[in-house]
């Protein structure tokens, strides 16, 4: 899950993409609203943490144009304004959340789920694929029962395979939601940590579930 976090205070913007990234999300930062609209419009994100106070466009302007542009993606308010107005005045504008600051991570973490499953819609807490499970609560891997330990990045790849299953992912589809916006699209990094997921998925099973579509990109399937 790629998250955008739009917050002109650098230590806050910080803080939140180093919780998030440990938590295996890819975290792109603007610091400004005319630079946080502008990746908005141009990436494709899974969430967007916006602050409201924020030099060039504020938030508001951004959460309406956003909505005027017919982006759907789930939008949390994040700021100091607490009144009543200020929290009705947000959601009408188009957000879908509102939290205000200061906060604990562990709730905006807990929000960033609750939005991530889609607006309260019941999602199972297990991806399966044939033999191949994964836990998204714990993060762990197991194929035919047996226990796979996997780093931080693999998981994250791992997951959004998982979720696209059957449906071939090009190497873009991978970058956009696994890595940020600081991802050098010329490395083979991508295909490295294929290869690493293939050894420990794959190896010593007798059916393979990564497959390389030559010239598109990966599908895992049975």
């Amino acid at each position: 899950m790629r998250i955008l976090v739009i917050e002109d205070e650098r230590k806050i913007a910080e803080f939140i993409r180093r919780g998030l990234k440990e938590e295996g999300y890819s975290v792109d930062v603007a610091y400004d609203g005319e630079q946080g609209y502008r990746l908005a419009r141009i990436n494709e994100y899974d969430l967007i943490i916006l602050d409201l106070m924020l030099p060039g466009l504020n938030g508001l302007e951004i959460c309406r144009q956003l909505r005027q542009d017919k982006l759907t993606v789930p939008i949390l308010i994040l700021t100091v304004k607490d009144s009543v107005q200020d929290k009705v005045t947000g959601l009408d504008s188009g957000a879908n959340d509102y939290l205000t600051k200061p906060f604990a991570f562990e709730e905006l973490l807990a929000r960033c789920r609750a939005l991530l499953r889609g607006y309260g819609v019941s999602e199972p807490t297990r991806l399966r694929v044939a033999d191949l499970e994964l836990d998204l609560l714990t993060r762990r891997v197991t194929r035919a029962g047996q226990e796979i330990s996997l780093t931080q990045k693999e998981n994250s790849l791992l997951e959004y395979l998982m979720r696209n299953a059957g449906r071939v992912v090009t190497r873009t589809m991978i970058a956009e939601h696994v890595w940020d916006m600081n991802f050098d699209s010329f490395t083979n990094v991508i295909e490295v940590y294929i290869n690493r997921l293939r050894n420990k998925i794959d190896r010593g099973f007798n059916r393979p579930l990564i497959h390389t579509i030559r010239g598109r990109g990966y599908i895992l399937k049975e």
